[in-house]
């Protein structure tokens, strides 16, 4: 309770339930993750990413013929409009790869003459649009930067390998599309993370799911949300080697710098996505003869647990196992964010299906009795 009678959340409003969600379920006091009733263990690796989106979206896994519409829809959905692509190729070549992610999704919002249409269904066809178009925006800036020709998506593909088909211009290997399919999976939604929690406050207010995205977008981008994940491969290619980490975590800890992908805020033990993330690392790395990263990722991982009993996060192999693919970094948030589009926009969906605006209080902390001044006494 605050001085002035208010009851005051904890710092960051953690431990706060602010709705309630059918979606998904962070456990974190014992390392569990569940994606409407089924545990990620359960879909990891067996569900597509296609299967998971529906799941989100319907509550049910599809069938065989409920899952062809669906990946049908999503292919239909892919192409941007004329004047987005000639935007995309006129920004900066050097524009972060996020800012450019979330000023096309809010320059989609111009092209759409629905956008202010709130009738769930026109929501949830715009909802779809931008799950399968978030990829096609990245992979597009991605070409246009390196000059080279903007490679258009091939509907004979899923969405993770379409995607590395776009940005790299040649057919990925079953287990680079298996790979990317796997992440997108594990990144598809986590609760009421920040990202998710800024949509729906926007939502909230019966703006647009453009808005709302955009604003999600925006909030992923930060270091200690989806940004973490370029800052550990950022810390790995700094540290350079196996025989220099310990070195590293103790000067680290010692000027208490936060050590990338490592402890989270909900988790209390091991993050359950990490196990999977950490398998396909190892696979990527011994395929490629690079073993280094995996070995400095564990050794730092060995580290953090015996000096500070933190765990490993998604963000940690997630890093090493783009990083094997031969994505480039600043791509490794974008990513996050094409896998997550399909939460947030289930989430944003869920809000408006039940909607109350989302308006806290807070507790004013500065002077009072202050009496102005005209300008020329002041």
């Amino acid at each position: 309770m605050s001085d002035n009678g208010k009851t005051m959340a904890p710092k960051g409003l953690e431990g706060i339930v602010a709705a309630k969600t059918r979606l998904s379920d962070v456990r974190g006091d014992i390392g569990q993750l569940i994606y409407c009733g089924y545990d990620i263990n359960e879909l990891a690796g067996n569900a597509t990413y296609e299967e998971v989106v529906f799941l989100l979206y319907y509550n049910h896994l599809p069938n065989q013929r409920e899952l062809a519409e669906f990946k049908e829809t999503l292919v239909g959905f892919r192409d941007l409009p004329k004047g987005v692509i000639e935007a995309i190729t006129r920004l900066p070549k050097d524009a972060p790869p996020m800012h450019v992610l979330r000023t096309i999704v809010s320059l989609l919002g111009c092209y759409d003459t629905t956008a202010e249409d709130v009738s769930m269904d026109y929501q949830r066809r715009k909802a779809l649009r931008l799950v399968a178009q978030i990829g096609v925006i990245t992979a597009y800036f991605h070409r246009y930067r390196q000059g080279k020709e903007l490679v258009h998506p091939d509907p004979a593909l899923g969405e993770a390998a379409n995607f590395l088909w776009m940005i790299n211009g040649e057919k990925p290997t079953v287990d680079m599309e298996k790979t990317l399919d796997v992440c997108y999976v594990l990144h598809a939604d986590h609760g009421m993370n920040a990202s998710t929690f800024s949509a729906r406050v926007t939502i909230a207010t019966l703006s647009d799911m453009y808005s709302a995205i955009t604003t999600a977008i925006g909030t992923l981008k930060g270091p200690l949300h989806g940004g973490a994940n370029e800052g550990v491969i950022k810390m790995l290619q700094e540290i350079g080697s196996l025989d220099k980490v310990d070195a590293f975590i103790d000067d680290a800890l010692a000027q208490k710098k936060k050590i990338m992908g490592i402890g989270h805020r909900v988790y209390k033990v091991l993050d359950p996505r990490a196990p999977h993330l950490k398998k396909m690392a190892q696979k990527l790395c011994g395929q490629l003869g690079e073993k280094k990263w995996i070995q400095m990722s564990e050794r730092i991982a060995s580290l953090m647990k015996e000096k500070k009993g933190l765990e490993a996060n998604v963000d940690f192999y997630s890093a090493t196992v783009y990083y094997s693919l031969g994505i480039p970094t600043d791509l490794f948030t974008p990513i996050f964010a094409i896998a997550r589009t399909s939460g947030w926009t289930a989430q944003v969906l869920e809000q408006l299906a039940d909607n109350r605006l989302i308006r806290p209080q807070s507790e004013y902390t500065g002077p009072v009795g202050l009496k102005f001044e005209a300008l020329e006494k002041r």
